[in-house]
Order: C-alpha cells, then sequence, then structure tokens
C-alpha cells in the first residue's frame, strides 16, 4: 500500500525541518562532539598515522586526496559565500563564472575521489591498517565518499541543467548566518544539490568522532617549536663541544 501524497502544509513543515532545523542541529553536533572529543580523547585527537605498516601508496593518494580536498573547499567557499552581485561588479561574466567552476572544480573533485579511492583501498589491503580502523571512521569514509560523489554529480549535472547554485543553494547556505533560513531556496533546488546537502551535514555530524577530527589539530605551531637537546648514546663529546640539537619532530 503507497503512502498518500504529501499535502502542502506537510510539505512546507519537512522544508522547515531539513533545511531551517537540521543545519543548526548538524553544527551543534559537530561543536560538542569535538569539544567531547578533545576533553575525554585528547591523545586520540590525531590522524593515529600508519605509515609505518605502509608507504608508498600513502605517499601517493595522501597528498593527492588532501591538496584536492582543499582546492574543493575553496571551490565551495567562493561558490557559496561570493554572491553573483559582486563577481559582476567584477566584470566576470556568469560564462565565465561557471566554466572556471566547472572546469577546476570538476577536476578537483576528480583528483579527491581518485586520492581516497587510493587511500581506501590501501586501507582495505593492508592488514595491519584495516585493523587500525575504528568503527567511527567505517561510516566516515564511506559517508565522505558519498559527498564527493554526490558534488562530482552536481557539477556535471550544470553542463545541460540551467539551474543556478548560487541564486538557490548559495542564498540558503548563507541565509543560516542570518539565523533566517531561506527554506524555500533549498526546496526548489535539484534532488542531487539536496542530496550532497543532505550528505554533507550528516558528516558535519559524524566529524568529531572519527579520523577527520585531526583537521583542528593541525600543527600551526610546529615551526616555532624549541630546538630539543639530545647527547649521543656513544662515548662522550669532547670537552668544550656542545652537544648536537635537532628540531622537534
Amino acid at each position: 500500500m503507497t503512502p498518500p501524497p504529501l499535502n502542502h502544509l506537510h510539505r512546507q513543515h519537512l522544508y522547515i525541518a531539513l533545511w531551517g532545523v537540521l543545519p543548526y542541529l548538524a553544527l551543534a553536533v559537530l561543536v560538542a562532539g569535538t569539544a567531547w572529543r578533545y576533553r575525554y580523547d585528547r591523545f586520540g585527537f590525531t590522524t593515529r598515522s600508519s605509515q609505518l605498516h605502509e608507504s608508498r601508496l600513502l605517499r601517493i593518494g595522501g597528498p593527492l586526496f588532501h591538496y584536492a580536498l582543499f582546492l574543493v573547499a575553496g571551490g565551495h567557499v567562493m561558490g557559496l559565500l561570493v554572491p553573483e552581485s559582486l563577481t559582476r561588479r567584477l566584470r566576470v561574466s556568469e560564462a565565465e563564472y561557471h566554466g572556471v567552476a566547472l572546469t577546476m572544480g570538476g577536476a578537483a573533485g576528480v583528483a579527491a575521489v581518485a586520492g581516497l579511492g587510493l587511500l581506501l583501498y590501501r586501507r582495505l589491503r593492508v592488514p595491519a591498517v584495516r585493523r587500525a580502523t575504528g568503527r567511527g571512521d567505517r561510516l566516515t569514509y564511506p559517508l565522505l565518499t558519498l559527498v564527493l560523489l554526490a558534488g562530482l554529480t552536481a557539477t556535471a549535472s550544470s553542463v545541460t541543467n540551467p539551474y543556478d547554485y548560487r541564486l538557490g543553494v548559495a542564498v540558503w547556505f548563507r541565509s543560516l548566518f542570518t539565523l533566517d533560513p531561506d527554506v524555500t531556496a533549498m526546496a526548489h533546488a535539484p534532488l542531487v544539490y539536496q542530496l550532497h546537502a543532505l550528505l554533507a551535514l550528516a558528516l558535519f555530524a559524524l566529524w568529531p568522532f572519527g579520523r577527520l577530527v585531526h583537521a583542528f589539530a593541525a600543527p600551526l605551531g610546529y615551526p616555532a617549536r624549541p630546538y630539543v637537546v639530545y647527547r649521543s648514546r656513544g662515548r662522550a663529546a669532547p670537552s668544550g663541544r656542545t652537544p648536537r640539537r635537532s628540531p622537534a619532530r
């Protein structure tokens, strides 16, 4: 027996729940979960490096995935936070903007998927790395893959679909910061954009409970760390010579 179709009022309630309430719930889980993780698992606030178990695939897949992901994130910032009126004021035509977004965004997305695929292959292929995969990561990795694939699909669909996400999805995203979500703008977006947004919200909610939390523990102060003084276990250094120093690693 098929369920009855949603009437207009029910659809409006659903839109408010998905695009007006869910983003703030995901943000609350992200912030509270990160604080909890830092409080009770501070030493696990890292990538839990597995380089000792296998380095060849990691040396290729790691940089490919991370650098491509930075480009993808930068493209989202430009596309969602920079309004169309600003690029028009800078004399950047819509054709030029979407051409750059399609080529550079598509290339970065493909590179990110390729890098992630290589890292997942390594994780499944190397037993020691596979055993080091936590329960949170078993959910995070497939979800991250779906987010990237949905984003690539949305990018590819812009070739034939006249939908302008800067007049819809971007308007909704910016309205979240004013605490007055424009749910209608997101409700009228194509399904692939809605799916991409929902998967991204789920990923942010899971972020603190897996390996992705290491993004908040970037060693920004590493270049300024003091030297560590050490002495050899061999014969003592000749009189008058100071011990060698090496940067902390």
